[in-house]
């Protein structure tokens, strides 16, 4: 069995710890508690981290096509090793939502995240597990796209290591248990 865990978000130092990579952010605290490294796979364009659980292979993956081709990653990867949308889970950003909630779904539908439209769309499936978590709603008339792609201000900034480390533990529950909807029941919210 493998588990495929997607934290999406965009390459580059540009957008490094910005909201819209909390994605990345997750992996980056689940591959430091799991003491792997994320290596650069040109064959899959992404970033993986590969451990073993119990047994079970887990890969981390930071996929580096940009966010709004997301799904151009994610595919092949659960295709090479003959799993299906069931098998995955994205950590993404939602922005509306108060920063560092979580919120875990099993389906539904992009809700405007290019991430997830391009998943969605390269899987030709909406149901997929989600942890989606909060970065709250841009301030003081700044646009989306500004909003998205900056970084936490200080007054939110704890927040949102808070809901990055509970979206890591959502992770680690899930992988213990293997089953999300037991995982959503502890950790939505």
């Amino acid at each position: 069995m493998v588990k495929i865990i997607v934290g999406l978000g965009n390459p580059g130092d540009k957008y490094t710890h910005t909201k819209h990579n909390i994605g990345f952010d997750v992996l980056d605290v689940l591959a430091n508690r799991l003491d792997v490294s994320f290596k650069r796979d040109k064959t899959f364009i992404s970033d993986i981290a590969s451990t073993f659980v119990d047994g079970e292979k887990i890969l981390l993956v930071k996929p580096l096509t940009f966010m709004n081709d997301s799904g151009k990653a994610v595919k092949p990867i659960l295709a090479y090793n003959g799993l299906t949308a069931d098998d995955l889970i994205v950590i993404y950003d939602d922005l509306d939502m108060v920063v560092g909630k979580l919120r875990l779904r099993q389906k539904g539908s992009a809700g405007g995240h290019n991430g997830i439209k391009s998943i969605s769309e390269q899987l030709n499936t909406q149901a997929f597990n989600r942890i989606k978590v909060g970065i709250g709603r841009p301030k003081h008339g700044m646009s989306v796209v500004n909003h998205v792609l900056g970084r936490f201000d200080k007054t939110d900034n704890e927040d949102a290591a808070i809901g990055i480390a509970r979206a890591a533990d959502a992770v680690q529950y899930f992988i213990e248990t293997n089953n999300f909807n037991q995982t959503g029941n502890q950790f939505n919210g």
